[in-house]
């Protein structure tokens, strides 16, 4: 996989330290530890503000994690495509069909370490159904689904626990969700 902001020599350490100082700054604490074997689909909600990806910037580089991020393409514009795939970012066109689910199940069968964070509501507005490419790439990938959040209520952000997808989409997807319940995003949702 390619170097990114997680993962360059000498510049990681100074933004870790950099994200540990911002964080005590700002008043928000983190949740979580540093994995010991980096392999998992994250999923981070609520999203409700494009400030979650600074924030979500600075609690990876606490917790010490190695990880890409799908984002929608227009993310990427020209010149700053570069900036934004070397902070992990991944372009998604969700426009057309690109196999997005099957591809990266492939990666994850060519890396013994990769974390994909990938936002199940697809957007910041407020929706009712998630998207679920997350659960099939984690179900056909057999790795594990580690639950992230924001909650600004709480001023804390990272992730929880671990989930392991049993193949029933319906019935995990009624768990999952059961977690993020009383999780609150940096702005309230439009109804």
């Amino acid at each position: 996989m390619r170097t990114t902001v997680f993962s360059t020599p000498l510049l990681t350490p100074v933004l870790r330290g950099l994200a540990l100082l911002i964080l005590v700054l700002i008043g928000w604490s983190t949740r979580g530890e540093p994995l010991a074997h980096q392999r998992c689909v994250l999923i981070g909600a609520p999203h409700t503000s494009n400030w979650d990806f600074p924030l979500m910037l600075l609690v990876v580089l606490k917790l010490k994690l190695r990880l890409f991020w799908m984002g929608k393409h227009t993310l990427f514009p020209f010149p700053f495509g570069w900036l934004m795939k070397w902070l992990g970012g991944i372009p998604i066109n969700r426009s057309a069909s690109h196999n997005v689910v099957n591809e990266t199940v492939r990666q994850y069968a060519e890396n013994d370490q990769l974390i994909i964070l990938i936002p199940p509501e697809g957007t910041r507005s407020k929706v009712t159904r998630w998207k679920t490419g997350f659960y099939h790439i984690a179900n056909n990938a057999e790795v594990p689904i580690l639950l992230g959040y924001v909650d600004a209520s709480k001023k804390e952000a990272g992730f929880a626990d671990f989930f392991t997808p049993t193949g029933d989409l319906e019935k995990d997807m009624v768990e999952i969700r059961a977690f993020y319940a009383n999780k609150r995003g940096l702005l309230a949702k439009n109804s």
